[in-house]
């Protein structure tokens, strides 16, 4: 399973197949490297799990982990041990064709950066990245007198904003000095990663006030950047938010889950920034159809090619997918719909401000391309290049009786008309029904506890270990394989004649 990692020479390995069960059962117990080595020599409970070694078998340094970890991101196949773990259930049969989609916060292992520490952080790396001759050139510009050798603020009187404005002002300055610098310059990567870090850094929340009556300093913006650097130690970590009323700062990760086995199927790590139903797609790829083989292959080929595309496309009519109203967006019910799989997401209710007409009080013909209000008032639907468009009501609504009760607008009512309206209305109206809301809530909630088996402990599960998506991406790998195995354990999977695998009873 781990032969490509290795080469045939050089000193013997510790066994990669300890190593591996070792990396599983320490993110099942949440430890850290070197408690997982030490566990492995004194319980022989994980000797047991490693093989039925012997008690006094030997142990090994918490650094052949990390080299572990080092070739399995290298490698073709970084989570192969999640994938084996899947491979195990759908031998037994456990794996079918329904899916549960839902995320979870994962905090980021270092501290939120505010302006200045960011700004200061990003020269401070730009000058560490570069060469001599270059961090001269860099270190003559700088204008502010500060040396950009320490991570503590400059001492100033926070509480003054004139002192504020102006430390703001000269690290801006000094920063812009940099990249002018560096402009035109063919730079190694590692400077160049820093001089894009810091353009972001300065772009992403100040401002210069210019023009008449303006001093020209940078402030900080009255805006947060929709896709805001919040630390310079790890770029790739984001704000999120769970909910209105929660947020959070690092990376979210995505499961799908068999709710009849509770098996995770797969995982995805995003910034925490992106949205749930963005990465469903991958998280689906097991069940939805292929893609058809380009055009020039032999005719043979694409004859099979077809007749496996017919075959998934006849499972696919039985695949259902759950989930809740943040996969309910019109390209995710499309194309659950194209593929014949039957979407069971939630889709969020049209909205009615101060308690007035909602979307859902206007008939919309898609067919007829217009929409009628519910004084009867039918209008057309403007369409736009991307398929969806509007339809304005415009001078009807200043005589109308329901006016009240439909817009505040002068210009009248509009209603606009997603390119996946009829996807969308299905969702809602399916999120109505009773019967659909009681096969939902008998399913949906499966995922929720298979969440909570993730995310159970504070460090390894809830808050990252590690820096960067991809990182926490194979960590989170990891870590679902644990769970795989410890609820396969549950279900009594053992065996059998020839090397495959059963559960208990079959």
């Amino acid at each position: 399973m781990f032969a490509d990692l290795f080469a045939e020479d050089g000193r013997r390995s510790v066994p990669p197949m300890i190593v591996a069960v070792v990396m599983v059962l320490q993110r099942l117990e949440g430890l850290s490297d070197r408690e997982a080595v030490d566990r492995f020599a004194f319980d022989v409970r994980w000797k047991y799990a490693a093989g039925g070694l012997d008690f006094d078998h030997p142990g090994f340094v918490h650094t052949v982990l990390v080299d572990m970890r080092a070739r399995l991101a290298a490698s073709d196949r970084p989570d192969r041990i999640f994938e084996r773990t899947v491979e195990v259930a759908a031998q037994a049969g456990l794996v079918g064709r329904r899916r549960v989609l839902d995320s979870a916060p994962i905090y980021d292992a270092v501290a939120t950066q505010d302006t200045v520490t960011l700004i200061r952080s990003a020269i401070r790396n730009l000058l560490r990245a570069a060469e001599r001759e270059v961090r001269t050139a860099l270190r003559a510009v700088i204008s502010s007198g500060d040396a950009y050798t320490d991570t503590g603020k400059p001492v100033i009187d926070w509480a003054d904003a004139a002192e504020r404005e102006a430390l703001i002002d000269s690290r801006a300055r000094d920063g812009h000095a940099l990249l002018a610098v560096l402009d035109g310059r063919t730079l190694s990567g590692e400077v160049d990663q820093a001089a894009r870090l810091l353009a972001t850094v300065l772009g992403q929340d100040l401002g210069q006030d210019l023009g008449q009556g303006q001093d020209g300093m940078f402030r900080i913006a009255r805006k947060v950047a929709r896709d805001r650097v919040i630390s310079t130690v790890d770029p790739e970590a984001r704000h999120g938010r769970k909910t209105v009323a929660r947020s959070f700062d690092g990376f979210k990760g995505h499961i799908a889950e068999d709710p009849d086995s509770e098996i995770i199927t797969a995982t995805v790590v995003t910034a925490g920034n992106v949205g749930d139903a963005e990465p469903a797609a991958g998280l689906l790829a097991d069940i939805l159809p292929e893609q058809a083989e380009q055009a020039g292959q032999a005719e043979q080929a694409e004859q099979a090619e077809q007749a496996e595309q017919a075959e998934q496309a006849e499972q696919a009519e039985q695949a259902e997918v759950y989930g809740d109203a943040a996969y309910g967006t019109g390209p995710m019910l499309a194309q659950l719909t194209e593929a014949g799989i039957e979407a069971m997401v939630k889709t969020q209710p049209a909205s009615s401000q101060g308690g007035r007409f909602s979307k859902d009080a206007f008939t919309v013909d898609l067919q007829a391309g217009q929409v009628t209000c519910p004084n009867q008032i039918t209008t057309p639907i403007r369409r736009h290049r991307d398929g969806g468009g509007v339809a304005a009501f415009g001078a009807a609504c200043a005589t109308c009786p329901l006016a009240e009760r439909c817009t505040t607008a002068k210009d009248g009512r509009e209603i606009k008309i997603s390119p996946h309206e009829e996807h969308l209305a299905q969702g809602r109206a399916n999120s109505a029904d009773p019967d659909w809301l009681a096969r939902y809530r008998a399913t949906r909630p499966k995922v929720e506890r298979k969440i909570a088996h993730l995310m159970r402990r504070r460090h390894g599960g809830r808050r990252a270990r590690v820096r960067g998506t991809t990182k926490v991406g194979a960590d989170f790998s990891l870590l679902a394989a644990a769970v795989n195995l410890a609820r396969l354990a549950v279900l009594g999977v053992q065996s059998t004649t020839g090397g495959r695998w059963a559960a208990a009873g079959t």
